[in-house]
């Protein structure tokens, strides 16, 4: 089995294949991890909410993986902006985007070049099934994070990662969504909707965001969004039946 950049070491145990990590895998859990911690730690007021999601939750991280940070509510986002400055980030970036005009329209503010460092806010509230993606591809808050606490998860290859003390178990997510949806604790609900939409992503690859829009120097997120809203009657039934 081809594994990823990590060098990690697998051996299969029944249905399930063991993944051991070498010592330079440990040490870019905890690099990525601390980053994570800086980010919620600069926070204040959200430290309690906060969490990091995906591979950075799991532990089975490469040289590709990002922080993503996210406040799972709806807050303002120029309180957020001002908190990250004041605790002495820079912001290179914000953008507004959207998967699908029934999804909540969130804000990305980037805060390196790369843009390998990130916190979303999402601009209306999140529907159940839009909270459970995270939980579904695996989330720490920041307790979790300092008790070095490792949370399972799905990668967008539909696996199943369950963190060991060594390293993970990996295991397929299709045709189990009901075992693997009570491992992750989620609904089946969200693990069927994920289960088609990263198949048909592999069917006929990515079909792109709905709404992705810049946001300039000098301008909220809640402007771009209202000013999106005039002229976009899908995303304006979005916000209503939201409100």
């Amino acid at each position: 089995m081809k594994r990823r950049s990590s060098g990690a070491k697998p051996s299969r145990t029944s249905d399930k294949v063991l993944v051991s990590y070498p010592a330079s895998q440990w040490a870019r859990i905890e690099s990525l991890r601390d980053r994570a911690v800086k980010v919620i730690n600069a926070l204040t007021g959200w430290t309690q909410t906060a969490l990091t999601h995906g591979s950075v939750a799991r532990g089975d991280v490469d040289d590709k993986s990002d922080v993503d940070v996210l406040i799972p509510s709806n807050v303002n986002t120029q309180l957020v902006e001002a908190t990250l400055e004041n605790a002495g980030f820079t912001i290179f970036s914000r953008e507004i985007a959207q998967a699908t005009p029934s999804h909540s329209p969130k804000a990305h503010i980037q805060l390196d070049v790369e843009q390998t460092t990130s916190v979303t806010v999402p601009l209306t509230p999140f529907r159940s099934l839009e909270l459970e993606f995270y939980a579904f591809g695996g989330k720490v808050t920041l307790p979790e994070l300092k008790a070095n606490v490792r949370s399972p998860g799905c990668t967008k290859k539909l696996i199943l990662i369950e963190p060991t003390t060594e390293g993970h178990f990996e295991s397929p997510v299709v045709g189990r969504e009901s075992e693997v949806a009570g491992i992750l604790g989620v609904s089946v609900g969200i693990v069927m909707e994920r289960v088609r939409v990263l198949t048909r992503r592999d069917t006929i690859g990515r079909t792109g965001m709905y709404l992705r829009t810049p946001v300039r120097d000098g301008e909220s997120f809640e402007e771009v969004l209202q000013a999106r809203v005039d002229s976009d009657p899908a995303l304006r039934r979005t916000l209503r039946g939201r409100s």
